[in-house]
């Protein structure tokens, strides 16, 4: 669980550089206008929910992750409960994604 806490650090940081968008509209309109570099759902998310990020970054060509719970990830930015965000740094959202990678992620095979 120590790679949560890492990833959990790492969008609290990313959102106190203004480098993290969350809520569903910031998300979705930092993904279409080509911005995010990394999009995080919430595991807890709706299956609806999880299907249009996922189709919408499939098409995007922008990295899809279901991470964490919806509190977990609204107190990491420092807000309520957060559903999705978008991470607009190459640099953070690479830094997450070798975390989330090391926790087991089954999209990283070939990274």
């Amino acid at each position: 669980m120590k790679e949560n806490s890492k990833i959990l650090g790492l969008l609290g940081l990313a959102t106190k550089a203004g480098k993290a968008k969350s809520g569903e509209f910031s998300t979705e309109k930092a993904v279409k206008s080509g911005q995010a570099s990394l999009v995080i759902v919430s595991r807890d998310a709706s299956e609806n929910t999880k299907k249009m990020f996922r189709n919408m970054c499939t098409y995007y060509k922008v990295p899809y992750y279901e991470f964490g719970g919806r509190e977990e990830l609204g107190a990491a930015m420092g807000k309520q409960m957060r559903v999705s965000l978008a991470v607009t740094d190459p640099g953070f959202s690479s830094a997450i994604l070798k975390q989330l990678c090391l926790n087991g992620g089954s999209e990283c095979e070939g990274e």
